[in-house]
């Protein structure tokens, strides 16, 4: 690979300053988000019935929401060339949520919120690999401290409990499967807007969840409705709403540290609620990837000759920050 840097100048150009609506929203988003994998375990159904629950129920709301939003001139539906890579997307994204929502049950809920927001470094080295280009020493020294710090937080969950690892790996494995699905949906993307787009790959989510589910046995009906109608309002709704209201009016650097509030709020969920206390260990794992997030944030990354590459990675990583519908 050639060690040639291209920025997009998308991604160069000022950002608007943050106001104060603006951060109190980004504030109360990722504490939402937060709370998703606690509803996610209080519910008495399978993990990925969960997962399609939390969709179903919000898809009402996001479908209303895109229909208000819409443009005059735009489209309220992907063009038929790009059907088959809305079902692909479709797919991943069901697949992805499920393998999260399972990795939750056989992890701490702050290891799972951290590995399940991998896709913030895939990116990067999706676009690296691309393009052929070497990455910057920043975005060098993010990604090792990435590696790093998700390798001392598995280890850590190792030892207190082998099961724990199989649940990171889930969560990991979700990331890469976020990432999958922004990549297919980048031409989606070119001729979709943001609103319109995720209300369309979240209904086509749904199949594939329900399937899973059934696939899986889960248990798909639940008793208590509490905690999945807590699920949809508060983790898919209003962490949403309030991350999508918050991107344009922060600048990447502000969004990725924001991202912080979610582990930090899971940890404390998860040690009040649960009894996962988080050791000097698990808190060097988390600051080091806390680290590498800063430091991918701040700096543009590759950009390749294809224009729907460069949608995938920046609008792949703002969606990320607005919900990775964590």
């Amino acid at each position: 690979m050639q060690p040639i840097h291209v920025t997009d100048p998308a991604l160069a150009a000022p950002h608007p300053r943050g106001d104060g609506p603006a951060l109190i929203a980004v504030a109360i988003g990722n504490a939402a988000l937060a709370f998703g994998p606690m509803f996610v375990r209080l519910s008495d159904t399978g993990p990925v019935a969960a997962a399609f629950w939390r969709i179903m129920l919000a898809l009402p709301v996001l479908g209303v929401a895109a229909w208000l939003a819409r443009s005059p001139g735009t489209r309220a539906a992907p063009p038929r060339r790009l059907a088959l890579f809305l079902v692909l997307a479709g797919v991943a994204f069901a697949a992805d949520l499920g393998s999260w929502h399972v990795g939750i049950l056989g992890t701490t809920l702050a290891n799972a919120t951290l590995f399940g927001n991998v896709a913030i470094f895939i990116f990067p080295v999706w676009g690296f690999f691309i393009a052929r280009t070497w990455p910057s020493k920043s975005q060098a020294l993010a990604l090792l401290l990435a590696v790093l710090g998700a390798a001392r937080l598995m280890g850590r969950s190792y030892q207190l409990d082998p099961r724990h690892l199989l649940g990171d790996l889930l969560c990991v494995l979700a990331g890469v499967l976020y990432a999958v699905y922004f990549i297919l949906m980048a031409d989606v993307r070119r001729t979709m807007p943001p609103l319109a787009t995720l209300a369309w790959s979240s209904a086509v989510s749904i199949p594939p969840l329900l399937l899973f589910a059934i696939v899986l046995g889960e248990r798909i009906v639940p008793d208590d409705w509490t905690p999945l109608l807590a699920l949809a309002l508060i983790s898919q709704i209003i962490g949403q709403g309030c991350m999508v209201y918050a991107l344009g009016r922060l600048s990447p650097l502000v969004m990725g540290v924001a991202l912080l509030i979610q582990p930090v709020v899971a940890g404390t969920i998860g040690w009040v609620g649960f009894g996962e206390r988080l050791g000097t260990a698990d808190l060097v794992g988390v600051a080091m990837v806390a680290v590498a997030l800063v430091l991918v944030r701040r700096e543009p990354g590759p950009v390749t000759a294809t224009a729907s590459l460069t949608d995938a990675i920046t609008d792949g990583m703002a969606d990320q920050m607005a919900g990775k519908n964590r």
